[in-house]
């Protein structure tokens, strides 16, 4: 299968609409529809149901779209790839959100630049979850990311595993607690995701979200190092026994073949093994 067609396909099922489609790829409506026709026939399923005023999603269909993202997603990934590892001086991009390494970054440095496969690092700091992206779309090479997130065609290795500990202002009526519990904040263990992605996606860097808890913005659940870390005026951490623990892991592309990024899981690992060996 070709990308141009699934690019077509792509942009049908995303449209839902073969003229919105037609414009978006710059092509008139029926060389795009006698396209998806030919998509059908080579694969001998029905992608789409037409009638004169909807288009609709298979089940074929569906199916397709969620593997199309994935193929051309891998398929711009592998030209960026090339293209850094074609360039004079190449270097290897570390994907990490301000604040995110559980204060491991700089020994994983420190340790990868000791390998004999070791390239020039990019540290290139992002938002929440953001991580798997970038590596699926060649941006970067491998990630320190806190799970939950999307594994499909990532590797991993988890690093850390820590209790949760939340922040809230010193004014907070919870503040006076010596320990929490996830009831104490009106949380369940299966809302854990999306509290997390709410108080914790808005801001970019932890001296941001820590500035809004000062401020009774938020409460957010974060991982117990922080605590000790980041100690900070107007905010009090208290232990939430029974969250689900914060893990922290290195992820890196499946189709990897990089030495280079290879060598800097093995780091990442053996750093994350001495932290634990070290642990009261």
């Amino acid at each position: 299968m070709e990308s141009r067609p699934l690019r077509y396909f792509l942009a049908v099922a995303e449209e839902l609409n073969f003229a919105r489609a037609a414009e978006r790829l710059g092509i008139s409506p029926p060389p795009l529809s006698r396209a998806i026709r030919r998509l059908e026939t080579d694969l001998d399923v029905s992608l789409f149901e037409r009638t004169t005023h909807s288009v609709a999603l298979t089940p074929a269909g569906t199916v397709l779209l969620a593997e199309a993202r994935i193929a051309l997603d891998a398929l711009r990934a592998a030209g960026r790839r090339a293209q850094r590892a074609a360039a004079a001086d190449p270097q290897l991009v570390l994907a990490v959100k301000a604040d995110g390494d559980a204060g491991l970054l700089e020994p994983i440095l420190a340790r990868f630049a000791g390998e004999p496969a070791a390239l020039p690092v990019t540290v290139r700091l992002c938002g929440w979850r953001e991580q798997p992206r970038l590596l699926l779309l060649g941006e970067a090479d491998a990630a320190l990311v806190h799970e939950p997130f999307d594994r499909t065609g990532l590797d991993t290795e988890t690093l850390t595993t820590e209790p949760r500990v939340a922040a809230l202002a010193t004014a907070h009526p919870l503040a006076a607690r010596h320990q929490l519990s996830l009831a104490d904040l009106g949380l369940r263990p299966g809302d854990l995701d999306r509290y997390l992605d709410d108080s914790c996606g808005e801001s970019r860097d932890l001296a941001q979200l820590l500035m809004h808890v000062a401020l009774g913005g938020t409460v957010p659940l974060l991982p117990a190092s922080v605590a000790a870390r980041y100690p900070r005026p107007g905010v009090v951490y208290r232990p939430v026994p029974d969250a689900p623990p914060a893990v922290l892991a290195v992820a890196w592309p499946q189709q990897s073949r990089s030495t280079a990024t290879a060598a800097l899981v093995r780091a990442a690992a053996s750093v994350a093994e001495e932290v634990r060996d070290h642990a009261p």
